[in-house]
């Protein structure tokens, strides 16, 4: 079987997920959207109390659970200063690096969306040069955001409505040019959006399950806890997640990647010869890889939880993780013909 990806389709949905802040812990407006999706396309769903999507894709016996995580990293208010500055904290894997300059979205508790930007105390090359040829700190020493209202101290931004513990979503900057993909958190709404065109085409009747197949979207990957819970009978665990490119990997922006192993455990290694062989066999450009030190997927805490589980994982390459990120719409595709022959 070799299904192809809906590239059009693809891109919509695609945009229509990074235009929604969903930083860990703030998943409900893209768990909503994703409902009503997934249901309008007939399957049911079912959701976890922390915040979580289960689809019952169909199919019978030996269940499959495949995944990919809607959160991002992002940032929290940690402190307001009485200049008006809002003093920030990261929530997951963020580097000041990748965040200075980047405009920003400030969610209150009343709902209301305030738009800033991340800067450096001393931001100006005409004032403070040696400040910015520094190397990067992080946010405590050096960061703070810079609201887009006339505000002048830390009274005039609680009138605002905004307050600690406030999510602060940094704004995706998505674009796509020569089939290249440039975006923050293409980790993993990039993958989410192909689990949307898998239910599709097995909705349209492009795929046949050889399985019972769950489809679970998680909200907490970024933080280690997305996958430590899953339905009862699932044996078999696949993560879609992005591919890292970096030096001595093997992973490429025009490629799926099959992980052999990441910075916890080794992958199952049944279930990555038998995606090695659905590879081959849908004709997908892939690689083996390696992901180390600093990496891992939702399918490590399903084991770390006690589920008696093969695991794997599988995704694009992707440059600049975490930061800018950049793939090709040829890794896309890739995966998407891996998946879809391994569930069919």
């Amino acid at each position: 079987m070799s299904c192809e990806l809906n590239t059009k389709r693809y891109f919509e949905e695609l945009e229509k997920e990074l235009a929604i802040d969903s930083v860990t812990g703030q998943y409900h407006e893209l768990q909503d959207y994703l409902i009503k999706e997934i249901e309008a396309l007939g399957f049911k769903t079912s959701t976890l109390r922390k915040g979580g999507i289960i689809v019952d894709a169909g199919g019978e016996g030996h269940p499959l659970l495949v995944t990919a995580h809607g959160d991002t990293i992002g940032l929290m208010v940690r402190h307001i200063n009485d200049d008006g500055t809002v003093k920030v904290c990261k929530v997951g894997g963020l580097y000041a690096y990748h965040t200075e300059r980047e405009n920003v979205r400030v969610h209150t508790r009343g709902g209301k969306v305030i738009t800033g930007t991340v800067q450096r105390k001393n931001a100006s090359v005409h004032v403070t040069e040696d400040e910015l040829n520094k190397e990067v700190a992080d946010f405590d020493k050096n960061s703070f955001v810079v609201l887009d209202e006339d505000v002048h101290s830390a009274a005039d931004v609680r009138a605002l409505g905004i307050e600690v513990g406030d999510y602060v979503a940094v704004e995706p900057r998505f674009t796509v040019s020569n089939g290249y993909i440039k975006s923050h958190f293409i980790d993993d709404k990039a993958l989410v959006a192909v689990l949307m065109e898998l239910l599709k085409d097995i909705k349209d009747g492009k795929i046949t399950l050889s399985r019972k197949v769950y489809i679970y979207i998680s909200f907490y990957e970024e933080i280690g806890h997305g996958g430590s819970m899953i339905p009862a009978d699932v044996e078999d665990f696949l993560a879609v997640d992005i591919a890292c490119i970096g030096p001595e990997q093997t992973s490429s922006e025009r490629k799926v990647s099959i992980f052999c192993k990441d910075s916890r455990f080794p992958y199952n290694l049944d279930m990555t010869h038998e995606l090695e062989a659905s590879a081959k066999a849908s004709g997908a450009d892939y690689a083996l890889d390696i992901f180390t030190p600093h990496y891992g997927t939702d399918a490590d805490p399903a084991l770390v939880a006690g589920f008696d589980v093969r695991h794997a994982a599988i995704g694009p390459g992707v440059r600049a993780s975490h930061g800018y990120e950049r793939t090709h719409i040829d890794a896309i595709k890739s995966t998407y013909k891996l998946l879809a022959e391994y569930v069919g």
